[in-house]
């Protein structure tokens, strides 16, 4: 019976790393020292290609949302279950779907974020968490970013959750700095700012842990 329990749980991980198109997790990293948790996730690859898309990519696109290899592209933010909503960001914009990470504000994430660099060693990319201020209409832009560096060996996860989940910035200009979740009523069309400088591959995991960004 403990034999089948466990060859049951290896199926049911194995089925929730598929991703379609995108590239296939092994057996081997699923082992412990990945610098990830273990479990069910949701897995989205942002992959860095030199030359642009040209469908317009959205709805049952896979896993998978498409960047300039070298250059800026945004990813704008809208919430719900996770989805990719426009896959093409070649173009220059992207859309993802993602929960409310953190409702009552209290700096405790109801699900976190790691990510690591895959693809070519050489390669890094820049994610920093932006928004508009709706009574003046600037863009806001977090003080934390996500930065990943494609190094020789293999690609460990960090949790990257406080750069991705939340505006980390001073928006009411009395010179102290707000924890705004996404999708806080404070600031408006969420997105990420994502700079690439060669990275084939940022791999975004979303798994249901809490992370305590306080």
């Amino acid at each position: 019976m403990q034999r089948l329990l466990s060859i049951v749980t290896l199926a049911v991980s194995l089925s929730a790393c598929a991703t379609g198109d995108d590239t296939q997790i092994g057996l081997d990293e699923l082992a412990a020292g990945n610098g990830a948790p273990s479990g069910a996730h949701y897995n989205l690859n942002i992959i860095g290609v030199e030359k642009g898309k040209s469908p317009n990519l959205t709805g049952g696109d896979g896993h998978r949302i498409f960047v300039p290899l070298s250059g800026s592209a945004k990813i704008n933010l809208g919430e719900g279950e996770f989805a990719v909503i426009d896959a093409n960001a070649t173009d220059g914009t992207g859309a993802f779907q993602l929960p409310a990470p953190d409702a009552d504000n209290d700096g405790v994430t109801s699900y976190s974020v790691y990510s690591r660099a895959l693809g070519t060693p050489g390669g890094s990319s820049t994610t920093t968490t932006c928004a508009t201020d709706p009574t003046t209409g600037e863009t806001i832009c977090s003080n934390q970013s996500s930065l990943l560096l494609r190094t020789k060996g293999k690609s460990k996860f960090t949790n990257v959750s406080s750069a991705l989940l939340y505006v980390m910035a001073d928006i009411d200009g009395d010179g102290t700095v707000e924890r705004v979740p996404l999708f806080d009523d404070r600031l408006s069309d969420y997105f990420w700012q994502y700079d690439n400088n060669g990275l084939r591959i940022a791999q975004l995991r979303f798994y249901e842990v809490p992370t305590n960004v306080n």
